[in-house]
């Protein structure tokens, strides 16, 4: 039996579900509820202009997203002609690929966390001192080159159907985490599933909780790869340095103007190189190293 390929103009014309689509009215109700229940409670998980922002930045995401949507498509389907081998499109295919999705979106969110030119297009999910669910919104306008994280999945052989379905209930699922109202929950859950408790460790600025808990569905990777952190104290939200602004604009692009500063006042290729691609939690010592060695030569 030989393997079906697939064409983006086949795709397009098939009219697969835009499931966040058909979510967004129910998530924008939920936000509502939550931003009036604080506000009620005097709780100030809410910050007006904040959520104004957020809300804009995942508009025009959206908007970005169909806007490349044949690029996308493209670049998914290329490289799932290229291998001689396919998964049957099958009930458990969508399982299968859901986790090896899962698992590869750990790997892309770690990179993230720990490489400064990727956590230029990550950062915006992060700069903001609240945290409820408008914060799911908060997406960067550049996070779209980070599909490169998921070429691995259609090489395996997953159908590019059945991949744009599961990635869309993956990134559905990151929604309901983002809350302070929601507590822990049965330990079973909270031992498999990322869950709100898990996520707000991963946007605290607290110490112990920096570049934890990075699984998107399933917290069993950062168990197995050793970034696991339960929720302890009462977490502070935001960034070590933090970003006061509600400028979309500000948002999406302080760090990457950060990095051509740094590049443009860099004394080599070496030391660019570092500003570019340093864990950014060691960018201060790194920086220090190359002002120490530009002072020896001197």
């Amino acid at each position: 039996m030989s393997k079906e390929t697939y064409t983006v103009e086949q795709i397009l014309s098939m009219d697969l579900p835009n499931i966040i689509l058909y979510a967004a009215p129910v998530m924008f109700v939920l936000v509502a509820a939550e931003w009036i229940l604080s506000a009620r409670q005097n709780r100030h998980y809410y910050d007006g202009k904040d959520t104004l922002a957020a809300t804009f930045i995942g508009l025009v995401n959206v908007g970005m997203s169909a806007a490349i949507k044949v690029l996308t498509f493209g670049i998914i389907l290329f490289f799932y002609n290229l291998v001689p081998w396919t998964i049957p499109h099958t009930w458990w295919a969508y399982v299968l690929c859901f986790v090896w999705i899962d698992f590869w979106r750990y790997w892309a969110h770690r990179v993230a966390h720990e490489n400064r030119f990727w956590w230029a297009t990550h950062v915006t999910h992060h700069n903001s001192q609240k945290y409820n669910w408008s914060v799911s919104f908060r997406l960067s306008w550049t996070q779209h080159i980070k599909i490169v994280f998921f070429i691995p999945v259609v090489l395996a052989g997953f159908d590019p159907i059945v991949f744009f379905i599961c990635h869309q209930i993956a990134v559905l699922y990151q929604f309901w985490i983002h809350t302070e109202y929601i507590g822990k929950l049965p330990a079973p859950i909270e031992y498999i599933f990322t869950t709100p408790s898990h996520h707000r460790v991963h946007h605290a600025t607290n110490a112990h909780y920096l570049d934890k808990n990075y699984g998107s569905t399933f917290i069993i990777w950062d168990r197995m790869f050793g970034t696991f952190q339960p929720e302890e104290e009462r977490p502070s939200y935001g960034l070590t340095e933090q970003v006061d602004s509600y400028n979309p604009l500000t948002l999406n692009f302080h760090e990457w103007q950060a990095i051509v500063q740094d590049v443009r006042a860099s004394g080599s290729l070496k030391e660019a190189y570092a500003m570019v691609m340093s864990r950014p939690s060691e960018l201060k010592a790194v920086k220090a190293k190359f002002e120490e060695e530009k002072r020896v030569r001197v």
